[in-house]
């Protein structure tokens, strides 16, 4: 298997992921994404949206505020109750979480630890001129609220009625203690969330039905089934509000670990902001003509993580005989973040010329790349290490009827397309049915 290492220098190599502030000793488990890891990161969001917004008509999306009235987060339970058990050694001066600790003593330098205390990890500032208590507000910990908050704007805006759900793309922020693993956990991260509303009576056979939706997702861009696994949670670790949740788990190189959640958090966050806003967050069933608070069920998905997982998935050193070998990867065509690139065969101006005008009308559709520089050998293996799918080379041939080779990605093989064709060829293979 993959090990974190080759991700973390295939990332770093080609221009996927860098060092926040890298070139001031960077900012620990801070990550800027690079050309070709924000078209990943925005191909991930883009197909998210596309099954669970575009294509449903029971979901509609909003883009809340970070910062939002401290009060929603008095509500939502989070100055009370997000926190964790912390522990500073005497010796090294390191802090852990005592509740991840096999034995209470300092995991770097064995030194004697403090008695745990509560650590918040919201992140807190200060909104206006003045660095007070009053002007105190967080950076949101999670997007959820924000959907919580407008639940009714987005009901009575839309005309929804139950089941509906309301959808979400965002950064949220938690000041974690022990980030790591690349952008597996960092300080920094981006949210794809749906608040799924229902009737209660009704929220069990919606939860079975968004960890089906939400699974096929992932198989249907590529993820072998082999990697991933549902794990249901124990009682004893479910959340104070949640009636169930299960884990969709992924085969990370450190181990099986949580890519995404989907809970059922039964009616616990619209009965708290109700309370506490004095606002009547009910909502009113024609059918029964009674008014009830809905349950909730929450498909909550890393975008860090997922695109983490589909690098980890898609990454081969690849023997293609006992002198050749290649580093490919195997990313859906979706998901690749450079579609094809297009070659003239050799650095002659009408091969040249032919090759940038596939190049500049294929440009309008999908991000592609053009180049010259190398053996036609060497500028495959560039591209099947980004992941693209498809390399198109311009020939002499080409300027004879017309038609260029296609080269496939995973099986190496070309076949000959005439170039009014290449568009309708490209979009079979990169369109993903959900």
């Amino acid at each position: 298997m993959v090990t974190m290492d080759e991700i973390v220098s295939l990332c770093k190599r080609r221009g996927f992921i860098f060092q926040s502030s890298e070139i001031y000793g960077g900012l620990n488990s801070c990550w800027d994404y690079g050309p070709l890891g924000v078209e990943m990161k925005n191909n991930i969001k883009r197909l998210w949206w596309k099954a669970n917004v575009q294509l449903r008509d029971d979901v509609v999306g909003i883009d809340s505020s970070i910062l939002m009235n401290p009060k929603v987060w008095e509500a939502s339970g989070h100055l009370q109750n997000f926190a964790d058990p912390m522990a500073d050694c005497k010796v090294c001066k390191k802090r852990w979480r005592t509740d991840q600790l096999s034995e209470y003593k300092c995991p770097e330098c064995g030194g004697e630890l403090t008695e745990p205390r509560m650590f918040n990890l919201m992140f807190k500032t200060f909104m206006g001129p003045v660095e007070d208590e009053s002007a105190v507000v967080y950076l949101r910990p999670e997007t959820a609220q924000g959907i919580f908050v407008n639940f009714l704007n987005v009901q009575q805006t839309m005309r929804k009625k139950l089941p509906f759900g309301i959808a979400q793309i965002g950064k949220s922020f938690r000041n974690e203690i022990t980030p790591g693993n690349f952008i597996f956990r960092t300080r920094e991260f981006e949210q794809m969330e749906i608040e799924y509303f229902v009737k209660p009576g009704t929220d069990e056979y919606w939860h079975k039905h968004w960890i089906e939706q939400r699974i096929n997702w992932y198989y249907k861009l590529g993820i072998r089934k082999e990697n991933i696994r549902i794990r249901e949670h124990g009682k004893d670790e479910l959340a104070h509000y949640a009636k169930a949740c299960v884990d969709i788990e992924y085969l990370f190189p450190m181990g099986w670990s949580e890519l995404e959640g989907i809970a059922n958090r039964t009616d616990f966050d619209l009965s708290r902001h109700q309370e506490h806003s004095g606002q009547n967050l009910t909502y009113f069933d024609d059918e029964t003509k009674q008014r009830y608070i809905p349950y909730v069920i929450e498909p909550s998905a890393g975008v860090d993580r997922s695109l983490l997982a589909f690098l980890i998935d898609a990454y081969e050193n690849q023997k293609i005989d006992e002198n050749d070998t290649r580093v490919v990867l195997h990313l859906h065509p979706a998901i690749a973040p450079v579609k094809a690139a297009i070659f003239p065969l050799l650095k002659k101006e009408e091969l040249i010329n032919k090759a940038k005008e596939i190049y500049s009308n294929l440009k309008y559709r999908w991000i592609v790349q053009y180049d010259e520089s190398g053996s036609i050998g060497r500028r495959y293996r560039r591209q099947d290490e980004i992941g693209t799918p498809f390399g198109i080379t311009v020939d002499y041939q080409t300027l004879e009827d017309n038609t260029v080779t296609i080269r496939d990605r995973d099986t190496m093989e070309q076949v000959r397309v005439h170039i009014e064709e290449i568009v309708p060829y490209l979009e079979e293979k990169i369109e993903v049915k959900f």
